[in-house]
């Protein structure tokens, strides 16, 4: 139940309080301003802390203004007499109290705010928790961009075919009707598919004529070395799986693990598509694009056999209506 500290120098009203509030909040008490000053500072943190005004040693207004120093994301109250809402009021103003509550303060009245201040800190607490995981989310892309560099030194194809890749990908989820969440997994993971082409020698990645089955067999090995280095990364999407089986195919003759339909993830079926797409749209060691018609046939042909057909003819249509390639015919 949500923290809250109720602060008066009266310890019978604590305990009728007390009472009243236990089957809803997580209840302390604190006789005095001192008291409940230590409490703050030592203890877990509070949602709401109320506040008599008038206390010995300490006012009401005091002890919330340190208190917003301490834990600013507590949310603070007090409670006032009549002949002191001018003073109350000069307090809220100044950002030290979220509400203050009259003498005397019913059950239905004090429960109501205790609520409202609840609200208002699980909200605070929401946004920062948000900012934290974009700044985590900043950091991760920070860290594939920075692969990225790696291998354009070894491979600047390899690296412009993962940003195009990436980008093929996302617009296609998008078509599909995934959530901006694993959308964006999805970039993510594409824009590093095939960062286990780093250890195939570049003799054999630039060959500019056909593979021989040994080179072919060392090729396919890239998903799979891709996948060992995020593997251990825990960043809430399936990176490593989606950059495992981006080779995979529907009716099993992918690799490398030969998978079939449902068993592969659909992230990884929409990127197989994107990467089949930029494959054939772009040139190749071995040879010059074959064009937008060609690439048209061979996903129709594709369609619902070994790639996904939904994500077939979402690609399709970008490529129909030129959203991607625009300069390629």
């Amino acid at each position: 139940m949500p923290r809250v500290l109720l602060v008066d120098d009266d310890k019978n009203l604590l305990d009728s309080h007390r009472r009243v509030l236990r089957n809803h909040f997580d209840v302390h008490t604190a006789l005095g301003g001192k008291s409940a000053l230590e409490m703050v500072e030592s203890d877990q943190p509070f949602a709401v802390v109320v506040s008599d005004f008038k206390m010995p040693f300490m006012s009401g207004v005091e002890l919330l203004a340190k208190i917003k120093e301490i834990a600013p994301e507590t949310v603070r109250m007090v409670l006032t007499g009549y002949a002191d809402l001018e003073v109350a009021i000069s307090a809220v103003n100044r950002g030290d109290i979220f509400r203050f509550l009259t003498k005397p303060c019913d059950k239905d009245t004090l429960m109501s705010a205790l609520k409202a201040g609840v609200e208002q800190y699980e909200m605070v607490q929401s946004v920062h928790e948000l900012a934290v995981i974009q700044r985590l989310k900043d950091g991760l892309e920070s860290t594939l961009r920075a692969f990225i560099r790696l291998v354009e030194f070894r491979d600047p194809y390899t690296a412009g075919h993962m940003d195009r890749t990436a980008e093929i990908a996302t617009l296609i989820a998008e078509k599909v009707g995934l959530s901006s969440d694993r959308i964006e997994g999805l970039r993510l993971a594409a824009m590093v598919h095939d960062i286990g082409k780093i250890a195939i020698p570049s003799g054999i990645l630039n060959k500019p004529g056909i593979l021989n089955d040994a080179e072919f067999a060392l090729i396919k090995t890239h998903s799979l070395v891709g996948s060992e280095i995020f593997e251990l990364m825990d960043t809430g999407w399936p990176i490593a799986r989606i950059i495992l089986e981006h080779h995979e195919r529907l009716d099993g003759t992918g690799y490398p693990n030969g998978l079939c339909k449902e068993d592969i993830l659909e992230e990884s079926q929409i990127l197989a598509v994107a990467d089949v797409i930029d494959a054939i749209m772009t040139h190749r060691p071995y040879r010059l694009t074959l064009g937008r018609k060609k690439t048209i046939e061979d996903l129709e042909a594709q369609k619902g056999i070994s790639l996904n057909a939904e994500s077939v003819e979402a690609g399709i249509e970008l490529l129909q209506t030129e959203q991607i390639f625009k300069d390629v015919t």
